[in-house]
């Protein structure tokens, strides 16, 4: 029950975004709503009957290629999406301003699909397109496909609505990704680091003592020098990498660090994976 909640809710914001700031802005920030865009600007059909025609094939293809459990609760992602854009009102909320409508548009859609995207639905349209054509050609990942389809959705719109509009829909596209990024990831992004030290033990223990964190040693082998050595791995949030730095360079000026992005966390110390009832579809 929750799931068709948030599936409603970010149905509900993916079509506000697009009908009443996109739409009225001109900004085709690709996708089937992006197509909906040209569509409505060039032959007057509403957003929500284009989205919905065009999603009608796709589905179908794909449930004969994957599957009903494939299409699932995408398709009524879609139809929600298709009845949110046929109810809501004709209003430019950014009221004219492009870099308004990007930023507010791309915040606003942003959270939408990210709320949906973590209910393991999508809205159909290119995602699905993306996902069928890597079924049929798996050297090219989801995301190439999809920024390809994109890419040329967002190329049609420049021609028709000029190259300034385009360049705002790029900058709506770019804070859309990171607002649905955030909104999946739940915001605890960390950092993975891995130390190479000769003190590992002393860097050890002063992580654990002063910021009771983690550490994992692992062995390793210096290929030029062929000494053994013990390689520490530890994840930290974001705030904690200047100190644990700080205690690394300490000890052992001459350590060598190695600093990444942990995408997620999940587990002690970070967030705890809550699996909810039906959430296997």
């Amino acid at each position: 029950m929750k799931n068709i909640i948030r599936v409603i809710i970010g149905t509900g914001l993916t079509a506000l975004a697009v009908k009443c700031v996109f739409d009225p802005a001109n900004m085709v920030t690709g996708g089937f709503s992006g197509i909906a865009i040209l569509v409505r600007n060039l032959l007057g059909i509403s957003l929500g009957t284009t989205t919905f025609v065009l999603n009608i094939p796709v589905y179908f293809i794909a449930w004969k290629m994957k599957g009903a459990k494939f299409v699932g609760w995408s398709a009524l992602a879609t139809l929600l999406l298709s009845v949110w854009l046929g109810v809501l009102p004709s209003v430019d909320i950014s009221g004219g301003d492009l870099f308004l409508a990007a930023v507010i548009g791309g915040a606003v859609c942003g959270l939408g699909n990210g709320i949906v995207f973590s209910s393991r639905a999508t809205t159909g349209g290119s995602e699905m397109i993306a996902a069928l054509l890597h079924h049929r050609f798996p050297q090219y990942s989801i995301v190439e496909i999809l920024q390809v389809i994109d890419g040329i959705i967002v190329v049609a719109g420049l021609y028709f609505f000029g190259l300034k509009t385009a360049l705002y829909a790029i900058i709506a596209i770019f804070v859309m990704t990171k607002v649905s990024d955030l909104v999946m990831e739940g915001g605890y992004a960390a950092k993975s680091v891995f130390v190479i030290s000769s003190k590992s033990r002393e860097v050890a223990a002063d992580i654990m003592r002063h910021m009771e964190r983690g550490v994992t040693g692992l062995a390793a082998r210096g290929m030029y020098s062929s000494h053994e050595k013990c390689m520490l791995y530890c994840v930290v949030s974001k705030r904690e990498i200047v100190s644990l730095k700080e205690i690394v360079m300490g000890l052992d000026p001459e350590a060598f660090v190695i600093v990444n992005d942990a995408r997620e966390v999940l587990g002690e110390g970070f967030r705890a994976y809550h699996k909810e009832k039906g959430e296997n579809w």
